[in-house]
């Protein structure tokens, strides 16, 4: 849950409305609900938070039900960078949105603290948005899968070029159309009242289908290709353990999708 402070008043610097790719700062936030709670924060997300935090500084980049977990949320949200992370989402908790409505929202959640921090692995590897477009409602389905890796340490250059040079062509070549890829953000947590998962080292990889049956051909194409168990094999050794993949249906007025 959210503590609340003070309100401040915040001078924001502009904000572009639209980017080739975007951001280069981009918290991943699972939310854990209590039961039968999910729609009820949707709805109430989906009208009160998704313009105010935009004219804070924040871009909304999308929202989800994960279909593995019905009472879980999963959102995404990006910044220029750090400092104008802190900036924006002070302007927005301080703001009168939040506080006419947090309780209501803060009634739906069990757990708000599973956020890691990411950064695009390259200046072109983050989320080809639209950010002038407005939040309009869309009920053209969709599916967008996130496959997130734990190591060690930090990730390097040897992954980096794994996934380029082999993982992704063979993803892609079985049906999965990469959108981007992400690294863990170790800058300092810039608004500590929101906690943020430390001390851990994250690849992240976002990847579009049109329905869950192209996902399911997707599969199956996978683990039927030639070389795969080799590159599975050559994928596996390199991970702290196995992959967390979330499969993330985007609700109606979720710019990505």
């Amino acid at each position: 849950m959210i503590v609340e402070s003070p309100a401040v008043a915040v001078a924001l610097p502009p904000v572009s409305r639209h980017e080739a790719t975007c951001c280069p700062v981009v918290e991943l936030r699972q939310y854990t609900l209590h039961p039968n709670q999910r729609d009820v924060l949707v709805s109430l997300f989906e009208r009160e938070f998704l313009e105010t935090q935009e004219a804070a500084g924040i871009r909304v980049l999308g929202q989800f039900r994960d279909l593995d977990a019905p009472d879980r949320f999963v959102w995404l949200r990006g910044f220029p960078d750090m400092a104008q992370r802190r900036d924006a989402l002070a302007h927005f908790y301080e703001g009168p949105t939040w506080h006419a409505h947090r309780d209501a929202a803060n009634a739906t959640m069990v757990d708000s603290d599973d956020v890691l921090l990411l950064r695009p692995v390259a200046p072109a590897s983050g989320f080809a948005l639209d950010l002038s477009a407005p939040f309009e409602a869309r009920d053209d389905g969709g599916l967008i899968v996130a496959t997130l890796y734990a190591f060690d340490a930090p990730v390097d250059m040897d992954f980096l070029e794994f996934f380029a040079a082999d993982l992704q062509p063979a993803v892609a070549a079985a049906g999965a159309r990469v959108i981007a890829s992400f690294s863990t953000e170790y800058a300092r947590n810039t608004f500590p009242r929101l906690p943020v998962r430390e001390g851990e080292h994250v690849f992240a990889w976002f990847a579009r289908f049109e329905d869950m049956a192209a996902y399911a051909r997707y599969r199956e194409n996978l683990l039927g290709a030639p070389g795969w168990r080799a590159l599975a094999v050559s994928l596996a050794r390199r991970l702290q353990g196995p992959p967390q993949v979330l499969r993330l249906a985007p609700t109606a007025h979720s710019r990505l999708r």
